[in-house]
Parts: C-alpha cells; sequence; structure tokens
C-alpha cells in the first residue's frame, strides 16, 4: 500500500469519542431500548397523562364499585367506584417523583461524603466509612421502616427515609472510585502545580468518577420505586387518597379473589416501571463501563 493511500485511508477513519462510543454500545442493546423506552412512556404517562383523564381520581360513586374491566372503565373501578385507569395515570407522578428525587437526593449526600472520604483519607475516610457500614448492615427496607416511624407517616417522610438508605450505596461507590483516580498522574501533578483541592475536585476528579454513579442511579430509581411502594402498602407512605400505587395494593388485598383487578393493575404499573430502569440500566452499565465492553 502506497503512502497516499495510506494518508487518505487514515483520514477516511473516524475518530469516536467515549461518550459517543458509549452511546453508540447503548443503541445497540436491543433490552436497552425496550427498557428507556418503558420507562419515556411511563415518563410521559405521569407528565402529560393526566390531562387527557376524564374521571377524577377520587370520584366517589358507590353504584359502581369493584366493577371489571369494560370499555368504560378499561382498568374497572375499586371499592369506592374509583376509575383504576386514571389513579395509575395520575399515581405514575408519584410513584417516579418519589424514586426520582430521593434518588438524586441520595446520590449528592452520598457523593459529597464519598469524595470527602475516599480525597482526605485517614481519620475523615474511617469516620465515614464505619458510618456506611452501620446503615449498610440494616436491611434496607427495615431501616426505612425505623426512619419514616420517627419522622411520621407521609409521602414527604417516605422520600427522605428512601434517599437515605440508599446514601451509603452510592457513598462507598464514589469513594472507590476517587481512590482509584486521586493516584493518576494528572492529579498528581495538579498538586505539584499547587492547584487547590476544590478545584481538583470539581474539575478532574469528580467527572472521571461519575460514570458509574449515573449507572447506580438509574438502578436506584427502579429500587426506590419498589421501596416506596413497599412503604405505602404497609401505611408508611402516601396517605389516602393519594392514588400511590403500593397504597391501591394496600387497599385491593382483601378484593384479591372477588375483584382481582383492583391488585392486577397497580402491580403491573409497579413491575413494568421497575423493569423499564432495570434494563436501561443494565444497558448504561454495559456502554459505560470498559470492563463490560467486548
Amino acid at each position: 500500500m502506497t503512502t497516499k493511500a495510506l494518508v487518505v485511508s487514515s483520514k477516511s477513519e473516524k475518530v469516536m469519542g467515549p461518550w459517543k462510543e458509549a452511546w453508540f454500545t447503548f443503541l445497540k442493546s436491543k433490552s436497552a431500548i425496550v427498557g428507556t423506552i418503558i420507562v419515556l412512556f411511563f415518563i410521559f404517562l405521569g407528565l402529560i397523562g393526566p390531562l387527557f383523564v376524564s374521571q377524577g381520581i377520587n370520584d366517589q360513586n358507590f353504584s359502581l364499585r369493584l366493577l371489571p374491566p369494560s370499555s368504560e372503565y378499561w382498568f374497572g373501578t375499586d371499592d369506592f367506584g374509583r376509575d383504576i385507569f386514571s389513579r395509575i395515570v395520575h399515581g405514575a407522578r408519584i410513584s417516579l417523583a418519589v424514586g426520582f428525587f430521593a434518588v438524586v437526593l441520595s446520590v449528592v449526600v452520598g457523593s459529597f461524603l464519598g469524595i470527602v472520604a475516599g480525597y482526605y483519607g485517614r481519620w475523615i475516610d474511617t469516620i465515614i466509612s464505619r458510618f456506611f457500614d452501620i446503615m449498610l448492615a440494616f436491611p434496607s427496607i427495615l431501616l426505612a421502616i425505623a426512619v419514616v416511624s420517627v419522622l411520621g407517616p407521609s409521602l414527604q417522610n417516605a422520600l427522605i427515609a428512601i434517599a437515605i438508605i440508599n446514601v451509603p450505596n452510592f457513598g462507598r461507590l464514589i469513594r472507590s472510585r476517587v481512590l482509584s483516580v486521586k493516584e493518576e498522574e494528572y492529579i498528581v501533578s495538579a498538586r505539584a502545580i499547587g492547584m487547590k483541592d476544590s478545584r481538583i475536585l470539581w474539575r478532574h476528579i469528580l467527572p472521571n468518577s461519575f460514570s458509574p454513579v449515573i449507572v447506580q442511579g438509574t438502578l436506584a430509581i427502579a429500587t426506590a420505586i419498589i421501596e416506596a411502594a413497599a412503604l405505602g402498602f404497609l401505611g408508611l407512605g402516601a396517605e389516602a387518597p393519594n392514588p400511590e400505587w403500593g397504597k391501591m395494593l394496600a387497599n385491593a388485598r382483601v378484593y384479591l379473589m372477588t375483584a382481582p383487578w383492583t391488585m392486577f393493575f397497580p402491580g403491573i404499573a409497579i413491575m413494568l416501571t421497575v423493569l423499564g430502569f432495570n434494563l436501561m440500566g443494565d444497558g448504561l452499565r454495559d456502554a459505560l463501563d470498559p470492563k463490560m465492553k467486548s
């Protein structure tokens, strides 16, 4: 091959950046695409759906109680004669909001503690790491129940409880990344020229440590939705008459044999939402983690 041909060949090859490569890797995963479609559907349902639902979420009509699914009531009615479809549509907004904001809060707090522990080390690392170990020693749902019991049953307190129990997961994840990144040569060089710690953390360490947090955050939203539903089912989350999916399951459990649709549709909504976030999270992990790439 001539030198001219080599030059032409090298020019024709496009250099793909890491984020662009991750995007194409993500698009190649069929399961990730399916998960993303499911997630976007429920986000659309929560944001836009309530505008197109004619039945009010708290419109009670006891003459219509426990009607099976039909052309008028797609998902049937509950024990108060309320349209289950309307309540599930409005409940999507509640469940997604709790999952998203709980994870955002836990990411902020956990990342701050993890960065401080990993970068400064010594006794600071010991105290923060032992704090994480103590929290992880308890089952997450039991710890969430304990927190809500102290704060009082409500949707806001359930959100805070879910955020608290997820802090150690993000804290330990970001700490392990910081421990690795801070030993890189460009970080050592930045310290050698007198760059401030705050600038090193914000400009160099955090951006290079955050990709696994994105993956974990996506998976944590699915877990947070389940935990919010569990707290609602136990009467420690959303209070009546809020159409939260877990609360709907709790109210319908006594009608499992006589009116199973009252439990079936809220359960399917929870299952599909969690499945969508898990599939999307797996796709992001494969795309952003170099070790997972073939």
